[in-house]
């Protein structure tokens, strides 16, 4: 691997400087998921970029879900896992492992190994002071909640008090029930209420392809308009259609720019905020 000299280092540093300054004080929501989050290397890249912009004045909220931690505890005591158009079917013994993977395990590690890079950080998950609100999405899928109100106040709190909040996609419907939620609608829907500058969708791919086949095919920016000619051309279709979605629906909600990018690559987050060249899909009303 080639050395960068001082002089690289320094040029690094001031050519992020306009980024930074665009960004500082400015709430940023990344959803947080899939590979990036059992690779433990990726991991560690994926936090320690969120403790760095913490440290520059950027206010980072982290909505985490947890698809393959929940998978596993389920194999463990011998429920099995069934699927339902994406969502997860959620009777009230998944439930309960989804509560205990996502607000326990997956949720306390991440504020860990956060406080061990040098954030400050800590654990929240939606039913905490109703944080996420909902109801029950259709009695085929159980406990699954769609999204009905965020109240963002215990975020707030959070940020003003220096904190990274690390939020878990879990919901309630006020009358004591929790339901599991997709984390990229909850991520969605979080960052619309917080009026973010930006929300970050980490995926395992590069972004909207117009080739899916060809890297170099990657569109850099996209419209509203541009993304349902998209869809209706057939361009964006298939898996791509829900993770689109919350992006748009994002935007909707006074989101200023999303982006979708690939959380596998090291440092990624970096990549895409702090240089000009970006690194995945960035969607803007118009």
């Amino acid at each position: 691997m080639q050395e960068v000299s001082n002089a690289q280092k320094a040029r690094i540093l001031r050519d992020a400087l306009p980024y930074i300054r665009e960004y500082y004080g400015k709430v940023v929501v990344v959803k947080y998921g899939g590979n990036a989050m059992v690779n433990e290397e990726l991991r560690k890249a994926v936090l320690a970029d969120i403790v760095l912009l913490h440290l520059i004045g950027v206010k980072v909220v982290l909505v985490h879900g947890g698809g393959p931690h929940i998978k596993d505890m389920l194999n463990q005591v011998g429920l099995e896992s069934k699927f339902l158009n994406g969502l997860r079917v959620t009777d009230e013994a998944t439930m309960k492992i989804v509560q205990m993977v996502l607000a326990g395990q997956v949720n306390k590690d991440l504020v860990n190994l956060l406080g061990s890079l040098g954030g400050k950080a800590i654990g929240l998950c939606g039913i905490d002071d109703d944080m996420i609100q909902v109801k029950k999405q259709s009695d085929e899928l159980g406990l699954v909640g769609e999204i009905t109100h965020i109240n963002p106040e215990l975020i707030h709190d959070s940020l003003a008090n220096g904190y990274i909040p690390v939020i878990s996609s879990i919901g309630t419907d006020g009358k004591g029930v929790s339901y599991n939620i997709n984390a990229d609608t909850a991520a969605a829907e979080i960052a619309g209420a917080l009026q973010a500058e930006c929300m970050i969708s980490l995926t395992n791919i590069d972004g909207v392809l117009r080739n899916p086949e060809d890297p170099s095919t990657l569109f850099h920016s996209l419209t509203m308009q541009e993304v349902q000619k998209l869809t209706d051309e057939g361009i964006i279709a298939g898996g791509m259609i829900p993770k689109v979605k919350c992006c748009t629906d994002a935007i909707d909600c006074g989101v200023k720019r999303v982006f979708i990018i690939n959380g596998t690559v090291p440092h990624a987050i970096l990549i895409e905020m702090l240089t000009e060249e970006g690194l995945g899909t960035m969607f803007v009303k118009q």
